[in-house]
């Protein structure tokens, strides 16, 4: 029999097991090597602007791209020890997909608390214009 949970119950459960970083810290990580990966579709990234530099790759092959067993993965998943932060609008959907990272092995993986908003809004770098294509 399949257990039932709201979506908050789920959410609460991917928390727990990531080390969220709020956005300095972030920016910090990603000066030090850290992949910054960018999940949002491309109509929110063209509405609310980019993270110079951040690897977009959408929610939907997130797992293809980042593993580095996939014949699908990206060259930027070069092994398991790969630190991810994901990044998604406000930081949530971000958190679901860093546990879902930590699933296949990423172990270091997590996201940005607060996800893209927050990361403006404590002035990190972003641009505005066109989204470019996803990963």
């Amino acid at each position: 029999m399949v257990r039932r949970r709201s979506i908050d119950e789920i959410l609460a459960a991917a928390r727990d097991r990531l080390a969220r970083l709020e956005p300095a810290a972030a920016a910090a990580e990603v000066a030090a090597g850290a992949l910054l990966v960018d999940i949002r579709p491309a109509a929110q990234r063209a509405a609310e602007g980019e993270v110079p530099g951040a690897l977009v790759v959408e929610r939907n092959v997130l797992e293809w791209r980042l593993d580095p067993a996939s014949d699908a993965r990206l060259p930027q998943a070069t092994g398991y020890d790969l630190r991810v932060i994901v990044l998604c609008s406000e930081g949530y959907t971000s958190s679901l997909a860093a546990a879902s990272l930590q699933d296949l092995g990423l172990a270091g993986a997590t996201d940005v608390a607060g996800g893209f908003q927050a990361w403006e809004a404590a002035g990190l770098p972003t641009v505005k214009g066109a989204a470019p294509s996803p990963s």
